[in-house]
Order: C-alpha cells, then sequence, then structure tokens
C-alpha cells in the first residue's frame, strides 16, 4: 500500500492537476503532472493518484487489478528512495488505459520508472 502522506484523494486536487495540461505518454500509461512547487522554504510532498476509466473496462476487478500494479510500482520506486520521494510537482496522476489490461507487473513497473524518469528530467 502506498504510505498516507503521498496519497491524493481530494477531487479538487485531481481536477486541479488535470487542468495543468502538462502530461507525458509511454506504453500506454499517461502521467498527468499538477503545479510546480514554488516555495522551496516549506517542505511539499508530492501527492500521488492512480485512475483506470471505466471506459478502459468495464469490469471494476480489471480496472482495480491495475491500479494494484501501479500503485506497488510507485511504492517500490518510493522504497527505493528511501521514503524520500519528491519531485518538483505539487501532485502526480497516473491513467492507465486499454494497452496495460493484459500487462504483467514487470511491465508496468518498467514503464511506471520511465514516465519518472520523464518527469525528473522535465
Amino acid at each position: 500500500m502506498l504510505p498516507r502522506k503521498y496519497r491524493l484523494k481530494k477531487k479538487t486536487a485531481f481536477n486541479a492537476t488535470y487542468k495543468t495540461g502538462k502530461a507525458f505518454h509511454k506504453n500506454g500509461l499517461t502521467v498527468f503532472c499538477g503545479r510546480i512547487k514554488k516555495n522551496t522554504e516549506l517542505e511539499f510532498v508530492t501527492k500521488i493518484g492512480f485512475v483506470v476509466s471505466k471506459k478502459v473496462h468495464k469490469r471494476a476487478v480489471k480496472r482495480n487489478r491495475m491500479k494494484r500494479l501501479m500503485r506497488e510500482a510507485m511504492r517500490l520506486h518510493i522504497k527505493s528512495y528511501d521514503n524520500e520521494f519528491n519531485t518538483k510537482y505539487l501532485s502526480i496522476i497516473f491513467t492507465g488505459s486499454t494497452k496495460l489490461l493484459d500487462k504483467d507487473f514487470k511491465f508496468i513497473n518498467k514503464t511506471l520508472n520511465e514516465l519518472i524518469g520523464m518527469i525528473e528530467n522535465d
């Protein structure tokens, strides 16, 4: 499970993240980046959300599996940073598409790590 301090929960936060227009795509996984952190004096933690639309698959079991795999890949990525994962963005949303439906954990983990690399190099 993703640590509580990293979870993006509020609908307003999701909507604000989508409105910024910063997005990266790779192998059926899309990442939307929220506002850039401006005040460096305060310690802001990057919040992370996961979304799989009903348009991807009508069965909740399939959608939830995709979100679980993305969450686990992100948890392992955070763990590799010794629980100090932070980017220059306030919020990040990972969105799955139909291309990820039958993919295994290795593929999703690799794609997610590549997207995080794109975010950090931007």
